[in-house]
């Protein structure tokens, strides 16, 4: 069930009118919001639910064990067995085909048979966001951040449907506190809610589908039918239209929370005014950025064993960055062309003194580079989109439209931050009335923009 669209039109006013009215009774409101996220979730596939309850149940069945037991050896062993079976699922719902066509090639090229068979396995929308927070959920009972919760509050925290199917990943503590007390309806931030949903809206809707259908999806499908204008301004498309589909999605997820009375956190803040990998991180898919330096980078060691070993942990958390996004090599590549990235930036240190604007410049178009990479459908077709780039010819997709969204998306993030939080506190204060005015108003322009196929699904549900 897509946010943008008639089925959650009418799925989510029920839920908040229900919710509003129970948000002063705990002990039916927990239920109903359970209940609700998983008919939420159910609409992408009930068997689904099937899964999302299995991962709750095994990760509070660790959490109570750790809780119970002090012996650091055993609480050792319970925090890497559980990590180890959220990796699993993960393994088998997710990289299991990409695994089993390597070794199927590499035993092929030696004359020898399949070792394993190739089983075709749906992969659940939002496997890899909620094993995330149940693997933060462990680790924090681990190291005693959190105490257990009880198991219908870590049911809602896992499968609450603003943040489900595609974060932002919210770590335990963040969440779990809010459950202590009832939520107030009239301390609701109804205002910036709304404002936030509306800003979703456009980004995803008006904006990354009308840059995926009049630029990036025909370029990306057949390269060879154009020349290096229209295949350049097709990276510069893909680029604003993954940051407005993911970060649109963020800002709904945000709103939609609100108005339900919670607070999720930020995912992004301008990232293509970074003037760096290490400051592109800070600023993209935050929550991520800080799980895997919290749970994977800093545990390998982080920068405290050296050089080399410094380049080694960062080389590895990018790429497996790169595998978490999807089971293929351009993925991969992609990380690794990341970790590199921030190896060099690591390597150079303060030893170059380079203008902001130049830091900026060269740091927006290797990111675009690799988004390249990260959109490609396959390594040949990586290249022979490179390969395209040094064909000259006409632009024939440049078009006004085109052109002035690609500069809109990328320049609303290169003003100081202050400007962009003045106008944001600006319409936060608005009345809601007057903000819900708008937000119809948008929805009515979003929705004369949609094609007859219905709104496209969001990039990183396919992760």
């Amino acid at each position: 069930m897509l946010f943008p669209t008639i089925q959650f039109a009418i799925f989510f006013p029920v839920v908040l009118t229900i919710s509003w009215a129970l948000m002063p009774h705990p002990r039916a409101w927990k239920p109903f919001m359970l209940l609700a996220s998983y008919v939420f979730y159910a609409a992408a596939g009930w068997t689904f639910c099937f899964l999302l309850a299995g991962v709750t149940l095994g990760n509070q069945a660790a959490a109570l064990l750790l809780h119970r037991t002090e012996d650091e050896r055993r609480r050792r062993v319970i925090v890497g067995v559980a990590v180890a079976l959220n990796l699993l699922v993960l393994a088998v719902f997710k990289y299991y085909s990409f695994f089993v066509q390597q070794w199927a090639d590499v035993f092929h090229h030696v004359g020898l048979g399949a070792p394993l068979p190739l089983l075709t396995i749906a992969l659940p929308v939002g496997v890899s966001f909620y094993t995330f927070q149940a693997i933060s959920y462990v680790v924090d009972v681990k190291r005693r951040h959190v105490e257990p919760a009880s198991l219908i509050d870590f049911a809602v925290y896992l499968s609450f449907f603003p943040h489900l199917v595609a974060g932002p990943i919210v770590r335990a503590r963040e969440f779990l506190p809010q459950l202590t007390s009832p939520r107030d309806p009239d301390r609701v931030a109804v205002s910036s809610g709304l404002s936030l949903i509306a800003l979703g809206i456009i980004k995803k809707v008006v904006i990354a589908d009308f840059l995926a259908t009049a630029v990036v999806d025909p370029v990306f499908a057949v390269p060879q039918a154009y020349k290096a204008p229209d295949v350049l301004l097709a990276a510069y498309g893909y680029a604003a239209q993954i940051y407005c589909d993911f970060s649109g999605y963020t800002d709904m997820a945000i709103g939609l929370a609100l108005l339900l009375g919670f607070i999720l956190p930020q995912n992004f803040r301008s990232p293509y005014r970074a003037t760096g990998f290490r400051d592109f991180w800070r600023r993209w898919h935050m929550t991520l950025s800080r799980f895997i330096r919290d749970d994977l980078f800093i545990p390998l060691g982080g920068s405290r064993g050296g050089t080399l070993l410094t380049y080694r942990n960062l080389m590895i958390t990018m790429v497996l960055v790169g595998l978490w996004h999807g089971a293929a090599w351009p993925f991969v590549l992609w990380g690794a062309f990341h970790g590199v990235g921030l190896c060099v930036e690591h390597a150079i240190g303060g030893r170059f003194k380079l203008p902001g604007w130049l830091r900026w410049l060269v740091t927006f178009h290797l990111i675009v580079l690799g988004w390249i990479l990260f959109r490609a459908t396959s390594l040949a077709n990586f290249w022979l989109f490179l390969t395209r780039l040094t064909v000259f010819g006409p632009a024939t997709l440049w078009t006004a439209p085109v052109l002035l969204a690609i500069a809109v998306v990328v320049g609303f993030q290169l003003p100081p931050p202050r400007l962009l939080e003045r106008l944001q506190g600006r319409i936060e204060r608005l009345r809601p009335l007057v903000v819900a005015c708008g937000l119809a108003v948008v929805i009515v322009v979003a929705g004369a923009t949609v094609s007859s196929q219905g709104v496209p699904p969001f990039i990183y549900f396919r992760f």
